[in-house]
């Protein structure tokens, strides 16, 4: 399959060398505002999508861009007529645009996957798995303590992604986006939040700081507990970007800064180490390059997708819910 690329930012770089190392596709072009990072990528370079799209005819569009730019470029590659779009999350600059270009997606009949790829993350398969197996018997409760230690002073993010700072929401929109679809995937569908989300750095424009609380259909809790100002325990901080705790009648998996996960049985003392340390290659455990062969996969034998826009429109509406319970500091019903 041929695969396109837009954008050739920072994270873009994850995205290209999975790609590289994908054997059933070949990539056809990068397309960047930015010329010289298009040619960077030793790629056939374009500063227009529409003359990419024309002139690689990719089978896959993948969009590695900010939201501002998504629902142009999905309306683009839709009329284009590409066999499938990948689009990076928090997936448009707003719900109601997420549902337009989703439903234009749907009438068009082309797969629009959005890029979430925490979920494909190795220390959450193992957890799903141990949690559907019955390890921890009934699941009651789960934890994530996101402790980045990149948002002090003046000067935070400014080293890799600085629109950061000027994001007029940053934990929840840009990085806890990513707990909201991981409690999705192993707890279900969340049917109500209660936040508190502050500002700590006053040198950025959104919150860094927060607490939400998630419920779940069958009274299942998770606790989202971010703060980008602190850090935790572990060599590369941005490997899980924290610490878990996902607890249950019959036990407690420990998910380690490391990448470890660890069961202890309920009443015991003793920890066995179910997932040991490893050295991943690309970003967060190749979480970029298990969701993109995904995809690959699925479309080479027709199997359904995980995180197909229509299902993650959820994720935004969650969202929304998390924002106007912060505002009202009221408990809010998605």
């Amino acid at each position: 399959m041929k695969v396109a690329c837009l954008g050739a930012g920072y994270f873009a770089a994850f995205h290209y060398d999975a790609w590289r190392r994908n054997s059933g596709v070949e990539l056809v072009g990068s397309c960047d505002m930015d010329l010289v990072r298009a040619e960077a990528t030793d790629l056939p370079a374009f500063q227009s999508l529409d003359e990419m799209l024309e002139r690689t005819r990719p089978d896959i569009l993948d969009i590695i861009t900010p939201p501002p730019t998504h629902a142009e470029a999905i309306m683009t590659a839709l009329d284009a007529g590409v066999t499938a779009i990948i689009c990076q999350k928090p997936f448009c600059t707003s719900l109601d645009e997420a549902r337009r270009v989703t439903d234009a997606a749907k009438k068009a009949g082309i797969p629009l996957i959005i890029h979430e790829n925490f979920r494909f993350q190795p220390w959450y398969r193992a957890i799903k798995y141990l949690m559907d197996d019955g390890a921890i018997g009934t699941p009651h409760q789960g934890t994530f303590r996101l402790r980045t230690g990149d948002g002090q002073g003046p000067d935070a993010y400014l080293d890799r992604q600085p629109y950061f700072q000027t994001m007029p929401r940053l934990l929840i929109h840009e990085t806890g986006v990513h707990w909201i679809d991981t409690f999705r995937y192993l707890f279900g569908r969340p049917v109500a939040v209660y936040a508190d989300l502050r500002r700590m750095n006053p040198a950025i424009a959104g919150e860094d700081a927060g607490h939400v609380l998630f419920e779940f259909e069958d009274g299942t809790r998770a606790m989202f507990d971010g703060n980008r100002l602190l850090d935790h325990s572990a060599q590369n901080h941005r490997l899980t970007l924290g610490e878990g705790l996902f607890e249950g009648t019959g036990g407690t998996l420990t998910l380690s800064g490391a990448g470890t996960v660890e069961l202890r049985q309920f009443g015991t003392r003793d920890m066995t180490r179910v997932l040991p340390p490893q050295l991943w290659r690309g970003f967060g455990g190749d979480c970029v390059f298990a969701l993109q062969n995904h995809v690959v996969e699925a479309l080479e034998v027709g199997a359904p997708f995980e995180n197909k826009a229509e299902d993650y429109l959820i994720v935004r509406e969650v969202e929304d819910a998390i924002y106007r319970s912060a505002e009202t500091r009221q408990r809010v019903e998605v």
